[in-house]
């Protein structure tokens, strides 16, 4: 015994102990002294501030939108297997990654080391566009690509993937894109899938439509599963050393092995120490305030092996508490022949996106609906699968078992009691001496939800089980037993309806018992007050059960389906692709289908945006204070307990404002805004300050221990809603120029009406941009009192005017470069203004650089977003739906400044027209409340005005009871009437193509045979209905001045300047065309297309490129393309003569760069500047567009199907 004893302590002597994190980021190795690591630091904030890999994006923060995933991969050394799967950077704690290997978008592949597969794909597929999400979409693709070629029999022939379409067009779910579209992604995936049908990919740049199978295969970028190794073997070696961690104790990260462990770390710490236990992280995403508590102790749970335990027996599937719901789906389909167990799986797929369930465990989501009343959907189908929780008391090691129904309504779990596993028993039928083959269980779960799949919140959960057998007379269905779990409707957890389930055992099923059950329901499910859409929820918990018992009507459950009475959960495919692109070749390249500029680097992750570029020494970060109260006086402004949080070097009013500057926000189209609330806020979302600190997530921390002291006494009470302010003419005013105009004669048009519509009343809300980069700018001093300034802007020479506005400096002292932007849709224009120049103001003030990236929810409150409004309009029309008189009144919520709301109405009106109403009368009003300014949105007016028009045609259609397709067609212009409405714009007959492309889209689409199979389905189904619809659209548009610059370098290379900023439209893909065409008019041996490989668009300066307005209106592509265009003939103009002599000189074909050559020997300039200057009524004109599409809704849980059909043109 003595002798075990020494040996046992010598091998315990010899185990290497452990005073560091270990880990790899893309094969480079990192080692991290525990000592000095923060344990909450996640995973992001080391990426995208301790490293050089900045494809990792930070979008919402919460786990929710995909553009911040990495692939994480672990190593097994007893097995030796690496497990690898996407994680979201931004909920994983660093520290939970030792020992891991983290590989991001660049580590996959890179400009110097060659593209991936996936990035060229992507690019290829046109699958980017403001590219900012694209590094996570590229790592989700990967990662589908590895774990299929790991889970499919046989390695794939290399070039090509074991992944299927039906998994491909999964790899992407969760990550969301806000401007390109899922098609495209969805293509680039599925190009991978070894059974993708050729012919259903959209349209790209490898192959086309119609080519064979194995042509179009080859010219794909080939990937090669043989290099898809992901985990370092350096790692490896040191994972297979027995390494433990140094006394635990010591720092604020531990890890225990065993729950001895556990319980001795416990009882060690001091009773009033605040302690976590974590595992995914993931609750963070939900509960942001976890982010900004200080932890004393964290302490890692997920090597506890109790926890992780997975067991299987005929009493039924146990699972560990920190098992990932990854790991349970994957668990839980192995006995797919167990139908409740796949159902329960196929809903967990439905939890949040893959990248949160990968690390998300089945403990934290329960315990968050136990503490929290979070309203979960796993909690809910496992209280109807009467699933059952092991609790133990960590300190004295007694384990308890609860049903988890009860386990839920316990008190919340104290701090040092733990949720170790919980049960999924077997089903045993309740009824005596029944058998297998009369008795069955029915199980079923649902959920409706804003989106069926990916990161959203429920409206209504539910799952139900119940057991039946046929009746002695075997012509009906009895139900033995049930359990009927609803959840998330305010609800502090999952409710089971007991009266409607005692009312159901014992029943068979009929029509007449089924509406008495839901008429039991009805008053057992009853939304908690405050909780949104209280009716739909009711509505939704009547038709589930009336959907899960409903089939139970007829013997057909039990007789002649398949076993235990469930259908296949076999997915299928969901997208089908049929696109149709005309391409020319007559001004190539201008007019072909070219993979964007930049689209690999955006994939790779390398393209650099403005909280990409590396922060300068002694830089400081920022976060605004804004206003709660919509109008109050500011009294002080002071920090929680008068202590300033750690970090914090100063809070930034108008007091700081230099002399000679102003307090301005921003200078653009109309009045400028105030940059800071002064003495009063005038509204909930103002910015009252901006705070500075050493670090953003310091800065974050701290605004939120900001105390604001206001006062309203004596001030008048708040203008909150449209009619508070016409009643108390708090109103804007609109220029002249900008006021609606009347077409014809209403008062005529309504008196030949035949019938009318007086007073009916549409309401629009507001909506958010939702950019995927929110608001950022980085000021730097530079000598001679100036100020460098990196802006996300689609609005350069504003904010430069704003700068110099607030500094008080002259322009010439400001300098604003862009270089791309994550996202603009609008809200990078006004509100872009005031980010910028408070940055610049604190780094003048402080002298050191300042930058900031506003959060997520900060953005949400002080951006405005849409302007909401109400429309009561009158309409007269013929018994045919012939409009003859249209008369609107609309109320417009600007908020607390004009920003651009002044133009709403024009735009509002350019949209209503695209129907010949007859005459035409529209009064609005551009309110002024106190609430934040709204600004544009995305085609802002134009939205609302085409929205209105649909809404009154829906409504003519309805009154009269002909179809809406025949109104819409009998209002479309003639050209007379298209030139009465729009004036000028309408340009000439031949431009009028509406009614050509309306009647190529019925034919093209099958628009009125697919209107009768529509017609014929809805006879036959009672509860799924179809519509199909035809729209036309109009969209006038006006082109501005715009500057360019094109310079040839000696080299042969080419320069291209303009003030357009690339948000994802393209437009350095459409210059790069232009100049290539344009300098290829010149006709030397060097090809326009050849030209094209040597064009740079570079990023937009404002002391370099002035007088460039704004990006947007859907114009700026055109007016940048023109301007080079105009640069391009002035200088072939200047190397004709060169070319032209040096032919005469060597007698044959001149390439370009000996054309370059010599120009530069003869000293002719290469680089010409010039302006395109549009006339205003010449260059205002309208484009049409049709589009159809077809979608069929559920209309018991109003759940659609809209990828169905959809055709535009």
């Amino acid at each position: 015994m003595g002798e075990k004893k020494v040996i046992k302590e010598n091998e315990e002597a010899m185990k290497i102990k452990k005073t560091s994190l270990v880990f790899a980021i893309n094969g480079e190795r990192f080692e991290l002294d525990l000592s000095s690591v923060d344990p909450s630091t996640t995973l992001i904030d080391f990426l995208r501030n301790k490293t050089p890999f900045k494809s990792v994006k930070l979008g919402c923060g919460e786990g929710g939108c995909g553009a911040c995933v990495v692939l994480l991969s672990k190593y097994d050394p007893l097995l030796d297997k690496v497990d690898d799967f996407t994680v979201s950077s931004c909920l994983t704690l660093l520290c939970s990654i030792d020992g891991c290997s983290i590989t991001t978008s660049e580590g996959l592949g890179n400009s110097r080391a060659g593209f991936h597969a996936v990035h060229e794909r992507i690019a290829g597929f046109h699958a980017t566009q403001c590219g900012f999400c694209t590094p996570g979409m590229s790592v989700s693709m990967f990662s589908a690509l590895l774990n299929a070629d790991k889970s499919s029999h046989g390695a794939p022939s290399n070039g090509s993937s074991n992944l299927t379409a039906a998994e491909a067009e999964k790899a992407v779910s969760g990550n969301l894109c806000r401007c390109t579209g899922y098609r495209p992604l969805v293509d680039a995936c599925k190009s991978f899938a070894k059974d993708v049908d050729i012919e259903d990919l959209g349209f790209n740049s490898f192959c086309k439509k119609g080519e064979n199978r194995d042509d179009v295969l080859k010219k794909l970028p080939c990937y090669d599963h043989t290099l898809s190794s992901t985990f370092p073997e350096f790692l490896k070696k040191e994972l297979k050393m027995d390494m433990s961690l140094d006394d635990s104790r010591k720092y604020r990260w531990s890890s225990p092995v065993s729950i001895s462990e556990l319980q001795s770390l416990l009882l060690q710490l001091d009773n009033g120490m605040s302690v976590k236990l974590v595992a995914g992280n993931t609750s963070t995403g939900y509960y942001k305030e976890e982010k900004e508590k200080k932890y004393e102790r964290l302490i890692d749970i997920r090597k506890l092996p109790e926890l992780n335990a997975v067991k299987r027996d005929e009493k039924g599937v146990e699972l560990g508490a920190a098992v990932t719901i990854s790991k349970a789906i994957e668990v839980l389909r192995e006995k797919e022949s167990v139908s409740m167990l796949a159902k329960l799986a196929a809903h967990m797929e439905k939890i949040a996106s893959r990248f949160v369930r990968n690390t998300g465990t089945l403990g934290g989501n329960i315990m968050m609906a136990q503490r929290k009343q979070f309203p979960s959907d796993l909690t809910t189908i496992l209280v109807a699968a009467r699933a059952t929780v092991k609790i133990m008391n960590i300190s004295s090691n007694v384990q308890e078992q609860f049903t988890l129904e009860e386990f839920l309504q316990q008190p919340p779990l104290e701090a040092k009691s733990l949720l170790v596993s919980l049960m999924i028993p077997s089903w045993r039928p309740l009824k005596n001496g029944s058998s297998s083959t009369d008795t069955h269980l029915v199980f079923e779960t649902y959920r409706a939800a804003p989106r069926p799949l990916g990161n959203a919140l429920a409206f209504l959960n539910a799952a139900f089980s119940a057991e039946v057998s046929l009746n002695e007379a075997r012509d009906g269905i009895v139900v033995n037993d049930c359990l009927l779990a609803f959840g998330a409707y305010g609800t502090k957890h999952a409710h089971r309806a007991r009266k409607v389930e005692n009312y159901l055992v014992g029943k068979v099923i009929s029509d007449e018992v089924l509406m008495e059950a839901i008429g039991l329901l009805k008053d057992e499910i009853v939304p908690a007050k405050c909780t949104s859409n209280p009716g739909y929820r009711s509505s939704l918990a009547v038709t589930f059960l009336f959907e899960f018992f409903g089939s139970l009507t007829t013997n057909g459950l039990l007789n002649g389906c398949k076993e235990n009475g469930f259908e296949s959960l076999k997915h299928e495919a969901m997208l089908s692709s049929a696109q149709q692109i005309v391409e020319t070749q007559e001004h190539s390249p201008v007019g072909k289908g070219i993979v964007k500029a930049g689209a690999r680097l955006q994939a790779s992750g390398e393209a650099v945006y403005v909280d990409d570029i590396p922060s300068p020494k002694d830089c400081l970060y920022g976060a605004f204070i804004y206003s709660i109260m919509p109008l109050a006086r500011i009294k002080s402004i002071r920090f929680k307990e008068n202590r300033v949080p750690e970090g914090v070097l100063g809070i930034i009013t108008y007091k700081d404002i230099p002399k000679g500057g102003e307090n301005v926000g921003n200078k653009g189209f109309f009045a400028s805004d105030l940059l800071f609330a002064e003495e009063i806020t005038h509204g909930a979302g103002e910015i009252i300050a901006f705070l500075v600190a050493e670090s953003q997530k310091l800065a974050d921390i701290a605004v939120n221990l900001v105390v604001i002291d206001y006062d309203t006494e004596g001030l008048e009470p708040p203008i909150l809603s449209l009619e508070q302010a016409v009643e108390k003419s708090s109103l804007f005013e609109i220029p002249l120029p900008l006021r609606s105009k009347p077409v014809g004669d209403i008062t005529k048009g309504m008196a030949e009406a035949e019938h009318k519509i007086i007073g009916s009343k549409i309401s629009l809300g507001s909506q958010y941009f939702f950019y995927m980069e929110t608001q950022t700018a980085l000021a730097v001093p530079d000598e001679d009192n100036c100020m460098l300034v990196y802006s996300s802007t689609q609005a350069p020479e504003y904010v430069h005017r704003t700068i110099a506005g607030c500094l008080g400096v002259p322009e010439h002292n400001v300098r604003v470069i862009t270089r791309r932007v994550g996202g603009g849709f609008g809200g990078k224009v006004m509100k872009s203004m005031p980010v910028a120049a408070v940055c610049a103001l604190a780094a003048s003030k402080m002298q050191r650089p300042v930058r900031t990236y506003v959060n997520r929810k900060t953005d949400m409150i002080t951006t405005g977003g849409r302007h909401p409004m109400k429309i009561t309009y009158s309409v007269g029309f013929k018994s045919n739906g012939k409009v003859t008189a249209l008369d609107l009144e609309l109320l417009l919520d600007a908020g607390l400044s004009e920003d651009i709301s002044p133009l709403m109405p024009s735009g509002i009106q350019g949209a209503l027209m695209k129907y010949d109403w007859g005459a035409l009368s529209l009064d609005v009003k551009v309110c002024k409340t106190n609430t934040v300014s709204r600004t544009a949105v995305r085609a802002p007016g134009d939205v609302q005005g085409s929205y209105i028009a649909e809404a009154i045609i829906e409504k003519v259609a309805s009154y009269l009871s002909i179809d809406v397709d025949e109104i819409r067609k009998v209002n479309l212009h003639a050209y007379e009437s298209l030139k009465l409405f729009y004036n000028k714009k309408a340009g000439e007959s031949s431009e009028y193509t509406l009614p050509q492309l309306w009647d190529k889209l019925e034919g093209f689409s099958g628009f009125n045979q697919r209107r009768k199979v529509v017609d014929e389905f809805n006879a036959s189904s009672k509860w799924r209905k179809r519509g199909i619809s035809r729209v036309p659209a109009v969209y006038g548009v006006s082109l501005r001045l715009t500057p360019g610059r094109v310079s040839v370098l000696s080299d042969g290379s080419i320069v291209v300047e303009v003030p357009g900023i690339e948000i994802g439209q393209g437009l350095w893909t459409k210059v790069k065309q232009m100049a290539a065409f344009s300098l290829g008019l010149i006709q030397c041996s060097t090809t326009s297309d050849e030209l094209l490989e040597k064009i740079r668009v570079i990023q937009t300066d404002t002391l370099s490129m002035v007088q460039g307005s704004v990006t947007g209106g859907s114009t700026s592509s055109e007016a940048s393309s023109e301007a080079i265009r105009i640069c391009c003939d002035g200088l072939v103009e200047r190397l004709l003569p060169v070319k032209t002599a040096l032919v005469e000189k060597t007698g044959g074909p001149v390439t370009w760069n000996s054309l370059i050559s010599q120009a530069y020997m003869q000293s002719v300039n290469m680089s010409v500047s010039n302006t395109y200057s549009p006339d205003f009524y010449s260059t205002q004109y309208l484009n049409y567009g049709v589009a159809a599409s077809e979608v069929e809704v559920n209309i018991l849980t109003g759940g659609n199907n809209d990828s169905a059909h959809g055709y535009y043109l």
